[in-house]
């Protein structure tokens, strides 16, 4: 049992730090757009 909940700590690992990328680049996105329309603009 104790393999099972390893291997699923990893898994979810993966899978959390797959969604904090996914995340991150969604928020750049979202602070670029910001960003271009701002005072200096791009």
């Amino acid at each position: 049992m104790a393999e099972t909940t390893v291997r699923r700590v990893r898994h979810t690992s993966r899978q959390a730090e797959a969604e904090r990328r996914n995340a991150a680049a969604a928020l750049q996105r979202a602070l670029d757009r910001r960003d271009n329309g701002g005072e200096t603009g791009h």
